[in-house]
């Protein structure tokens, strides 16, 4: 199927991608395997979703399978939040690369501009967000490191040939325009948040005036936190009246008006399915087109609501009020 192509440095990244977090283990190599059959060509990963050994058997099998080449593919990865000391990013981004069966990678976001204490390998990996879970009171630890350090460790990381291109993940403007003037290699990528009910305007006009191209992930909204209790039934995007109006004018699915919508706008997305039907049907965005109006009336669904939220999600599980957008 077609993909359109989105210049991130100097390469070109399909604009859709395939989101692995919360597939099931069980189910992501075959998953991977089923999505690189349907035309995908951007799978988008990280070392906290804990499913990257699956992920590099399901592109192990795809290649064995002559569905395409290793450099056809776009793999992007991210540094957890453990391993923010620059004695610490490299080996944390081989252990990707090593668990995804690939030399490089090549895209390596910092996945939130949040420092937590290192936990070892060998004690727990990944080791999501409590520093010690089997403690009286688990909490998560913060560790003093300055962005700007985690920043050199990842440039270095391009300078090893270990990853193509480097970004960030949940930054903010303020976070944004701070890494634009002390980086020596300027952040390839944003990724963040963003769907008709949080259409982010401002960064991604900020994004672009940097000429730095965006990835929306969760680009259907609350479908991914509903399971989580991050969100509640009826703030679902898809099922809005302007939403389904341009679906029956279209003669497409609620979802795919919206994941049109992210791909109209400019943005990258990267939508999450393990169903083969959804997966070919979360591709085929292109041979239709939504009206100026409707592009208009699904943006004005805007609320600035975030699901992903650290300041809401830390407090509430894991014992610590962190947040990192105003």
């Amino acid at each position: 199927m077609e993909n359109y192509l989105i210049r991130v440095g100097e390469q070109s990244m399909p604009a859709i991608g395939l989101g692995l977090w919360k597939i099931d283990r069980d189910q992501t190599a075959a998953t991977v395997t089923d999505a690189i059959s349907a035309g995908y060509r951007h799978l988008d990963s990280a070392a906290d979703y804990g499913n990257e050994v699956q992920v590099g058997a399901g592109i192990a099998q795809a290649l064995e399978q002559g569905l395409c080449q290793r450099e056809e593919l776009w793999i992007t990865s991210k540094l957890w939040n453990t391993y923010h000391r620059p004695e610490h990013v490299r080996a944390a981004c081989e252990k990707s690369l090593s668990d995804l069966r690939v030399d490089y990678l090549d895209l390596y976001l910092i996945h939130f501009p949040v420092a937590l204490k290192y936990v070892d390998f060998a004690e727990r990996y990944p080791p999501e967000w409590f520093f010690d879970p089997q403690a009286d009171q688990p909490t998560m630890e913060i560790d003093s490191v300055p962005l700007h350090e985690t920043w050199a460790a990842m440039e270095a990381l391009v300078e090893a040939g270990l990853v193509r291109q480097i970004g960030v993940c949940n930054y903010n403007s303020g976070l944004l325009n701070d890494l634009m003037a002390y980086s020596q290699i300027k952040p390839a990528m944003l990724q963040i948040e963003s769907h008709p009910f949080l259409t982010q305007e401002r960064l991604l006009r900020l994004a672009a005036d940097y000429n730095m191209p965006v990835t929306a992930f969760s680009p259907l909204g609350a479908l991914s936190y509903l399971s989580l209790n991050m969100a509640e039934a009826q703030e679902s995007v898809i099922e809005q009246d302007v939403v389904t109006a341009a679906a029956a004018r279209v003669q497409r699915t609620p979802a795919q008006v919206v994941l049109r919508w992210g791909i109209q706008r400019g943005t990258a997305i990267i939508p999450k399915s393990s169903k083969p039907e959804r997966l070919r049907e979360n591709l085929a965005l292109f041979d239709f087109e939504l009206s100026e109006e409707e592009m208009q009336a699904i943006s004005n669904l805007n609320r600035n609501r975030r699901f992903n939220d650290p300041a809401v999600f830390c407090d509430a599980a894991f014992s610590k009020f962190y947040p990192i957008y105003d």
